[in-house]
């Protein structure tokens, strides 16, 4: 039994890309410019239009839940969450271990020297099947509960995430903000001065201590 760690783990791993709508486009004024129109019987001139500025940025939003260097607010929420779940842990820990020590004592039965009690053995095999499905179907309730109230304790705080960065972006021309860590290997060059990451978990920190209160949204 792997007491909810793969899953949390996965879980983890999903936390840090919760955010599929942070990368936002700013409203960009498109001016065409025509040229006068010609007399019919003369070709028309071609229509030209002004390019929009733009300016790029990245972000990487696997470092949101960096322990030492993530946004503060979102690391102490998802501890807080996972926490909960400790009697759980405990719980299922003690099942296995009361599990190796029945299977250890039919062993031990089952090699003895000597007349088998079979009644014994019978005995303490039926518990160790009750326990197994016990184990079982708490290891199954903790594996789908556990997403669901991480998701549940953070779901708010990226949305002020989200908020933030709009606002994050607007505030300095950004027209076009990419998620790095969604891209993976799409981008193969890109100048350091793009990456608003460090700026943007500074920000936000400073604006968002630790300890504020999460009013559910």
């Amino acid at each position: 039994m792997r007491l909810l760690v793969e899953q949390e783990k996965e879980v983890m791993r999903k936390i840090n890309r919760l955010i599929t709508a942070l990368a936002f486009l700013a409203a960009v004024a498109v001016s065409p410019v025509f040229a006068q129109p010609k007399p019919a019987a003369q070709p028309t001139a071609p229509t030209s239009a002004t390019l929009p500025e733009s300016k790029i940025a990245l972000i990487n939003t696997d470092e949101f839940l960096d322990e030492k260097q993530g946004i503060a607010r979102l690391i102490a929420a998802a501890k807080k969450a996972d926490t909960a779940f400790e009697p759980t842990r405990k719980d299922l820990q003690q099942l296995q271990q009361r599990m190796q020590q029945l299977q250890d004592e039919i062993t031990k039965l089952q090699q003895g020297v000597g007349v088998v009690d079979e009644k014994q053995i019978r005995t303490k095999s039926d518990q160790l099947e009750q326990l197994k499905t016990e184990a079982k179907r708490k290891q199954e309730d903790a594996e789908a509960a556990y997403p669901k109230k991480i998701q549940e304790a953070l779901a708010p705080i990226y949305l002020d995430i989200s908020k933030s960065l709009d606002a994050f972006g607007k505030a300095r021309g950004i027209t076009l903000l990419l998620d790095t860590a969604k891209m993976g290997a799409a981008i193969l060059i890109a100048s350091d001065a793009l990456d608003i990451t460090r700026a943007f978990i500074n920000d936000f920190n400073s604006k968002n201590p630790a300890t504020a209160q999460v009013t559910p949204k």
